[in-house]
Formats: structure tokens, sequence, C-alpha cells
């Protein structure tokens, strides 16, 4: 059963408005009543209603982050990001994961209009362009995170993925790699796709080698694993000797399914890199070369574009894109 503020200043023997004093602007109270009511609140159970008082006020100290997979350790660094910078203006996130769902990303949507949020981050899946604009007519800010706002309407925090995946596709030609495979998916995330053309780009570049793309159908260990383990079954002539993954969670699998083949090396028979360079690249069986993005960065500072659009709602959309690093360890070789 709920308790009521009314029952807590019943309780306590002082009028409701001394009770609100107690919550919200102590320095008001004399010390006796602020002892009487916290004895009050001790007693009777008493849970302050959040919730409804930023309603009365009007604004609202949470902010919502949607983010497409929160296994990804990308995700959870640049949530941990936007949380600190969060913090520093007195606000909290409030994290939704939509693993790659249309319907489970309009549900958070829906959840986080419902609760008056502050503003939205949200790294899109689906095409969220027309739902976050009437968030935004209804006075609800929204940044796309890790991806670029196509139209310009909304301001977001990005890494230039295409030259990411240039990157990764220039640095396997460079050690003498030319049976490329880039592998990753779906096809319909925008971040994959860049990635794809940027190593598509590298290939063109250069005469004599070739680029095989290998769909998969999301972006886990798992979905690595097995085409580690399919790349290890074919010959020698028919198996690229360079791989390209969309992201590090698909590289380790990839790495883990080479492996498990007898006599199969890594990187002498087949190099590999990844994208993202996550905590776990570095500690792999065979150190994982990949392209990092600043994960931590572009969630504090989505956080900030968010505020910033808060503050002064006409001001121009904000595109902020990160340029990626090549981090070199062993599955490349030295």
């Amino acid at each position: 059963m709920t308790v009521s503020v009314r029952e807590v200043a019943a309780h306590a023997g002082v009028s409701v408005g001394t009770v609100s004093n107690v919550l919200n602007h102590r320095e008001r109270v004399a010390p006796e009543s602020v002892r009487r009511v916290n004895e009050a609140i001790e007693a009777l159970g008493y849970v302050r209603n959040d919730a409804a008082r930023q309603l009365r006020a009007g604004q609202s100290t949470t902010v919502g982050l949607v983010v497409l997979d929160v296994r990804n350790p990308f995700f959870t660094e640049m949530a941990r990001g936007a949380e600190q910078e969060a913090e520093r203006h007195d606000l909290a996130v409030i994290l939704g994961n939509s693993d790659e769902d249309e319907s489970r990303e309009s549900r958070y949507l829906d959840l986080f209009e419902q609760q008056r949020v502050r503003g939205v981050l949200i790294s899109p899946y689906g095409e969220v362009g027309p739902r976050l604009q009437r968030l935004r007519e209804r006075g609800t800010p929204a940044v796309l995170v890790d991806r670029r706002s196509a139209d310009g309407v909304f301001s977001s925090v990005s890494v230039d993925d295409e030259k990411g995946g240039w990157l990764a596709g220039t640095h396997l030609i460079e050690r003498s790699r030319r049976r490329l495979m880039f592998v990753g998916g779906p096809a319909d995330l925008r971040q994959i796709e860049d990635r794809r053309r940027g190593v598509e780009r590298a290939v063109r570049e250069r005469s004599g080698v070739t680029l095989e793309v290998f769909a998969t159908s999301a972006m886990q260990v798992a979905d690595g694993r097995a085409v580690g383990e399919e790349i290890a079954a074919r010959k020698a002539s028919e198996r690229p000797d360079g791989v390209f993954a969309g992201n590090d969670l698909l590289a380790l699998g990839v790495l883990q399914g080479l492996l498990q083949s007898p006599g199969l090396r890594v990187p002498e028979d087949v190099a590999l890199i990844g994208f993202d360079d996550i905590d776990f690249a570095a500690a792999a069986v065979v150190p994982l070369s990949s392209v990092r993005q600043p994960s931590r960065i572009m969630g504090e500072t989505a956080l900030r574009l968010l505020l910033d659009e808060e503050a002064d709602p006409g001001r121009p959309v904000q595109q902020v894109v990160f340029e990626p690093e090549l981090v070199v360890r062993a599955s490349t070789g030295r």
C-alpha cells in the first residue's frame, strides 16, 4: 500500500507543507521538525514519487538511451560516457536495448515519451526519423549516436565508418593479403554498409586483390565462429588470406573458428582485423587488430549535444564525426 505525504505529516504531527519542505528545501525547516518527519518516513516506509514531482515541475531529470545491442561492449562504454556526462548535470540515464529489433526500439521510444524524459539518445536500427521529429515537436530533443543523420535533420555523433573500412582493407593489403573477405550484417545496418564500402574502395585502389562479402544475420561471437569454421573447412586455395569483420565480437568468433582447425594459423594463414577495439580485443589468445572508435567520448558528446539543443531548440543541428584509428596487434602481424 502506498503511503501518502498526508499520512507522513499526520504521523509526524506537522503540516503537509512542512513535509514538502523537508523533502525539497530542508534548509527552511527547523532541525526538530526535520527529525520528526524523517522518523515518520522511516516508520511508514514512505517512498518519494519523483516522477510526479518532475511532472509538476515541468522538467525531468532523466535521459533515455536506446542502443542496438547491450551485449556489445562498445555500446556499454558509450552508455558509460553518456552516464558520466549526465551525472555532471545532475541527470540520470535510462538504458534501453533494442536488440536490433524495430518493434523493441519503438516500444522504448513509447516508454520514454510516457516518462517525459529530458531527451533521447538513440543508436537507431529502423527508420526513426518521423518518430523522433514528433518527439521534438512535443518538446523532447533527440540525438543520433553511432550513426550520422543522413538528411541533416538531427544532431548526431558518429565515426567515419567508411574510412574505418578503408583503413582495415588497406592494412590487410599492405600485409600482402590478396584474397580478402568482409564479414558483417545485417545488411540494413548503415554502419556495416559504410564499413563494407570502405574496404571495397581499398580493394579497388589495388590491382590483383579480390573481395568476398560474407553476410551474417547478427553481429555476435557465435555468428563469427560459424564463419571461421566455414573458412577453415575450405581448401587453402579457396580460403581468404585476410578477413575484416564488421565488429570485434564477430572477429573474435572468426578467430575461435579458425583456431579450432589443426594447423591453421593466425596471422600466417589468415590475417584478421575487427572494428571497435573493445577491451576483449587486446586480451584474445591472438591479440586482435582493430579499428578503434572513441566509444566513451561519443556518449559524452551526444549528451552535451542533447543539452545544447534543449537549451536552444532553434540552433543549427550539429554533426560530430570522429576519425577512426587503426590499432595493430598480432592477428595481422607486426
